[in-house]
Order: structure tokens, then sequence, then C-alpha cells
């Protein structure tokens, strides 16, 4: 297969780029800068542009670009910069895909589970609303970014991801080094269920969306058995050997984190009803396998 993707500098992007390549499939890199090669093509999403020609002959486009969400903390230029960056770029991806002759058959367009905001101890799948607040207005905004694309009748899929387990970025890239320092500890009062997936199985998941021509609109992309941040921390100092008493308190992640605190400190115990019903199979399902993958 040849697959176009977008954000493959990113850790998810650069972990699917590598397990395609390993499995002999070609790929086309949309980058913001001069290509450095055939296997890279040009695009600009403020501006809407994406070179036609690198989409051409692609049977599949991933797209997972986007600003770090917890990479800054949420002054009004920064929010502004979260949702362009993804409403601007999945419009011009879906404009572009919906205006070739020959179109590719997928258009897989990274999302995430902040789209039913806080759900408490309610588990929620697919099937649920929209919850309310930033990251909700944010994920309802990026996924109607696509219309163009479903218009013209390519199958699209919104993969809604949950935190990723790895050690190489994201959230559990930051919270790994706290803990073999032994000042890792739960957050708030730990009650807060936290929806996660390996990187692995997160990979697995979108090459399953890929090759499942019965998979459209959500998917969430999370491990079949959500865990609290309680029992995830339990989890990681069984694991790195190290004490989780350095709790820290709602307080001052709100000082230290400002707005985004409440995002952090919110609940979402989110269900992938849609892979499984797929047959997908989770190679590491539980916390305890995913956190030792990453460490691998």
């Amino acid at each position: 297969m040849r697959i176009a993707l977008t954000g493959s500098s990113g850790l998810i992007g650069k972990a699917l780029v590598r397990s395609l390549h390993a499995d002999g499939h070609d790929t086309v890199r949309f980058v913001r800068r001069a290509p450095a090669g055939p296997g890279e093509a040009r695009w600009d999403p403020r501006a809407g542009y994406v070179d036609p020609a690198g989409l051409e002959g692609v049977d599949a486009v991933v797209h997972l670009a986007g600003a770090g969400v917890g990479d800054h903390r949420w002054t009004a230029a920064y929010k502004k910069e979260i949702r362009d960056s993804r409403v601007l770029g999945t419009a011009a991806i879906a404009r572009a895909v919906a205006a070739l002759d020959s179109p590719p058959a997928v258009l897989v367009c990274g999302s995430a589970i902040g789209y039913y905001g806080d759900t408490g101890d309610r588990p929620v799948d697919e099937g649920a609303p929209a919850g309310t607040g930033f990251l909700p207005s944010v994920c309802v905004d990026w996924e109607a970014a696509a219309a163009p694309a479903r218009a013209a009748g390519i199958r699209t899929v919104f993969a809604r991801t949950g935190l990723v387990v790895a050690a190489g970025g994201g959230a559990w890239g930051k919270l790994f080094p706290l803990f073999r320092a032994g000042v890792g500890g739960r957050l708030g009062n730990g009650r807060q269920y936290w929806s996660y997936i390996s990187l692995d199985d997160e990979i697995a998941a979108l090459r399953h969306i890929v090759d499942t021509p019965a998979l459209s609109g959500p998917v969430n992309l999370t491990a079949p058995h959500p865990l609290t941040n309680r029992e995830v921390t339990a989890a990681m100092g069984r694991i790195l050997h190290r004490p989780t008493v350095c709790a820290v308190p709602a307080p001052v992640m709100r000082l230290a984190l400002g707005e985004f605190a409440g995002d952090v400190l919110g609940s979402q115990r989110v269900l992938p009803a849609r892979l499984l019903e797929s047959g997908f199979a989770f190679r590491h399902p539980g916390i305890e396998e995913s956190i030792r993958a990453a460490l691998a």
C-alpha cells in the first residue's frame, strides 16, 4: 500500500511510519518545510495548501498533525493554536482528497477522547455525545472539518485516542522520569479514570482501521479496561520499584497548569466498543503490560 501521513514527526506518526516500512509499505510524509526527497510532500495547513502530487496514487491518508495539548500553558493564544492546528489542517486535507480524480479509499483523522469531556465513573463508548468545555468543543470542530471528504464518499474515520503509554513522548513520557526519581504519585484524589493505550496497540489499531472497510466515523483507541489514576500510580510504582507517596494536590496542579489542570484531574472512562466489535485484539490490554512494553 501507499499511505500519506501528516504528523509523521510526532510520537505516534514516527512509530506508524516505522511499522508501515517494516511491512514493505510506501509512505508519503507531508511536511511544512521544503521536501527532502520523494518520500515527502509539502503542505501548509494554515494557508489551506496540500500538494496534490503527494496524494496521487495513495490508498489511504492518516492525518495526525496538531499542536500538543499539554505542551504549553493554556493562554488564549495557545488555545487558538490548539484549535487552529487541528481544524485548519483537517479541512485542508479533507478538501485536497475530495478534489482528487482518484481519491484514497480511507481518510483516518486523528481525534481524542477529549471529545467526551469529564464522564466521571460513567463508562462511555462511541455512541456517547460530546461533553462540554474547551477540549470537547475542539474535538467537535476538528471532526466536523473532515466534512468535504465524507461528502465525496471517502470512508472517514475519527481515531479518538486516549493516553498513549510510551516512554518517548506524550503524557507518559513526562511521567516516567518522575516515577524513576521516586517523586511520582497520584494526581489530585486519584479517583479520576484514565483511558490509556499502549503505543504498540495504538499503531496496530490505526492499521486495523485502514484495513477494515466496515469501520467509519468515530472509533475509540483505548485499552478495554480504564483504570483510576490511583491504580495507574500503583502499577507504575510496582514495575519501577519506586515509592508513590508524592501525591500532587489539586490546588497545586491548578496553580501550575492553569485551565489545563481541569482536564488532567477530570475523569474519562472510555471503552473501545467499535474496535472490539470489529475483531481487533489488544496486545497489551492491561496497564502493567502497557508500561512494560513502553519500557522495553
